[in-house]
């Protein structure tokens, strides 16, 4: 394919990948002798080696948290590195059959001490047969009306894993659905030939046509021909949608400054990759999409007002009037940090978190290249009016585009890029704070707090970190533990500033803490703790009465319908099969630099059945939502629950329990030898 001819006024001109060189520092993947990060190659080889051994040797105990069955195997993945911490993801099979949803991380630190795993499945496998009743071409048929003009790729038998074991035919198909590119892997249930789930492969994404100047790129020289082939980058080409033909020309000179050529889209779109391929080593220390050098080829021509990522492609599409090819910085970077997304453990996350995950590279990468031209923000589709109306998100204040800015139960099941909006405040949040002094935008928070941020580096390392631990089984909720744990993993051995920030940020937005949430402890509530010891009264309600609790009628307790974790007496909340609210609270002084841990005992007893949330009771200190448990929590006997509530320090607070119960079906929330304990 003949390239265009060069033309002005705002001719963009692409340099040879000496003439880079020469021209700029490129910040490329790891060379001989040198491993990601900076490290020597030997030590990062050890390191992993190292790794691989801990979990090895953890997953041959077989731990519980493994909920491994006896007809369990394991597959341990490459090793994947961030500054100095190591992942090892594994796969797993039940009687031969690869396990969906069966995947785990174990995590270690450079000398290979395991610091903890993260396990995608919560009981065991339990199938009664792995003999299929339904034939595999009845499950493609199946799996082909799922989308129009199906193509099918391959099938196999799989354990479908979730709240129940499933034995389901996994196919993928090829297509159009509801109007859109489609590339559809599709669950058929072998027994029944019910459809049980799928899973959409094409993460869409909108941006701008950002024109970034006068730009080099490190193009390819075969010859005497130049081509749009990355020469630190095999693998990462620009082309033609319409023949998928790399971009090829006589000289080194790209593109016209018309936004509508194809050619100038690639330029675009091929700088934007290659700005994230730095960004990528510099601040993560990853090789490339795939983490092994590894990319999909960008073509432009997508005729939609749209871009994608598909697992095999990045295609470009153009704006609502004009037919600008929309390759800039945010959306390309967006769309490989779906293939970023797609090749760390788990894959492309779910339940509600893609595009915001996604939106954190686009930003990302956007302040690594510190573009004069297309200088770093946090909205995304700045520069073109796409369709308009602007940009189509703001990631400091999500409700400027429609999206919303706290996060709801109903946010997992929003539209994809609607449930972007908390995870996006929340990134925000962490890396500029409330009231930014770098010239960004003061963001509100869903629960009036002020937050200093830790910056934009600190707060992608701990994305791609949370990430390298990350299972199929994603969420909102497990992002919070996950970047929590990434946060204290990469800085918790000198400083709690980055954990107090990313929790600070979380409880911003609305998303609940976890039982999972670890804590930190350097630097407690900052400076010397003035009283140490327990600080509730009445922490195991034996005295008979509430005080100094406030609480319903009722709520203290000694009958033997429900059991006190220790003692006679406990606070028993709810339990009428009939709609009603329980509360119970006590006000605190937390003394000024000191740690502080709240803790109870819970349990949880229902006649509800299944996974939905009837009845909840909801834990707060002060006016942060602790955790939310509901009647899908019950469980035999009592439960420890701790939470880290340092950032409280030197503020007079209230514990309070919030039990609220339906019109049907009871549910009892029975809280017992409580404590608030400062150290």
């Amino acid at each position: 394919m003949n390239k265009l001819v060069a033309g002005p006024p705002r001719q963009l001109i692409l340099a040879s990948a000496a003439a880079l060189l020469s021209a700029v520092t490129v910040v490329s993947a790891p060379t001989a002798g040198m491993a990601a990060g900076g490290a020597p190659a030997h030590q990062g080889a050890d390191a992993r080696a190292q790794a691989a051994s801990s979990a090895r040797n953890l997953v041959a105990d077989r731990p519980a948290r493994l909920h491994a069955s006896k007809y369990d195997a394991f597959r341990a993945m490459p090793v994947q590195s961030s500054s100095g911490l190591q992942y090892v993801p594994y796969e797993r099979t039940y009687k031969g059959l690869p396990v969906i949803g069966g995947d785990f991380v174990v995590s270690t630190d450079s000398d290979g001490k395991v610091l903890g795993t993260t396990v995608a499945q919560t009981r065991a496998v339990q199938l009664a047969s792995v003999s299929p009743t339904v034939s595999k071409a009845a499950a493609r048929s199946t799996s082909a009306h799922q989308v129009k003009d199906a193509r099918l790729e391959a099938t196999r038998l799989v354990v479908l894993q979730r709240a129940a074991s499933a034995l389901a035919w996994e196919t993928t198909v090829d297509g159009v659905r509801n109007g859109e590119a489609s590339r559809l892997t599709v669950y058929v249930d072998a027994h029944n030939g019910h459809v049980l789930s799928s899973k959409e492969h094409v993460m869409e994404g909108t941006g701008t046509s950002a024109y970034a100047g006068t730009v080099t790129i490190p193009t390819s020289l075969s010859g005497s021909t130049y081509s749009m082939k990355n020469s630190n980058a095999a693998t990462l080409v620009c082309q033609d949608a319409a023949t998928n033909t790399t971009f090829t020309g006589a000289d080194d000179l790209w593109g016209n400054g018309n936004a509508t050529s194809r050619e100038t889209g690639c330029v675009d779109s091929f700088y934007s990759a290659e700005q994230e391929r730095q960004m990528l080593s510099a601040w993560d220390g990853r090789s490339g999409m795939d983490g092994a050098g590894g990319w999909v080829p960008i073509r432009v021509g997508l005729a939609d007002v749209n871009a994608y990522y598909d697992g095999t492609q990045v295609q470009v599409g153009h704006t609502q009037t004009g037919g600008k090819w929309i390759g800039s910085i945010d959306v390309v970077a967006h769309e490989f940090g779906h293939g970023v997304d797609d090749h760390t453990p788990g894959g492309i996350s779910g339940n509600g978190t893609q595009e915001f995950v996604a939106d954190t590279f686009g930003a990302a990468t956007e302040w690594y290249a510190n573009n004069p031209t297309d200088r770093p923000d946090y909205t995304v589709g700045e520069q073109v009016n796409l369709v308009g109306n602007g940009p189509i998100r703001y990631m400091y204040n999500p409700s400027l585009a429609g999206d919303s800015n706290c996060y709801t139960s109903s946010t997992p099941t929003d539209e994809v890029h609607a449930a972007a909006g908390p995870g996006n405040h929340w990134f925000y949040l962490m890396a500029e704070g409330t009231s930014p002094t770098d010239g960004q935008p003061t963001s509100p928070t869903c629960n009036g707090s002020s937050i200093t941020g830790i910056g934009i580096q600190k707060a992608e390392k701990i994305m791609y970190n949370a990430m390298l631990m990350k299972t199929s089984s994603s969420s909102y909720l497990k992002y919070r533990t996950w970047t929590l744990t990434a946060a204290k993993n990469l800085y918790g051995a000198t400083s709690c500033t980055e954990f107090n920030a990313v929790k600070a940020a979380w409880d911003a937005v609305n998303v609940p803490a976890q039982a999972g949430d670890p804590t930190c402890s350097t630097g407690g509530g900052g400076g010397t703790c003035t009283s140490t010891g327990q600080k509730l009264g009445n922490p195991g309600f034996e005295t008979g009465s509430a005080a100094p609790w406030s609480a319903s009628s009722g709520v203290v307790d000694n009958s033997t319908g429900e059991a006190a974790h220790s003692g006679s007496w406990k606070a028993w909340m709810d339990g009428y099969g009939s709609s009603h609210t329980d509360t119970l609270s006590q006000s605190v002084t937390i003394p000024s630099g000191c740690k502080a841990t709240l803790s109870f005992y819970l349990h949880i007893d229902t006649a509800e059945s299944g996974s939905t949330a009837y009845d909840k009771l909801t834990v707060k200190a002060g006016s942060t939502t602790l955790a939310t448990y509901s009647n899908a929590n019950a469980a035999s006997g009592y439960a420890l629950k701790s939470f880290d509530v340092s950032s409280l320090a030197g503020q007079t607070v209230t514990i309070s329990f919030s039990g609220v119960e339906d019109s049907s079906l009871q549910t009892s929330f029975v809280v017992d030898d409580t404590a608030l304990t400062t150290s």
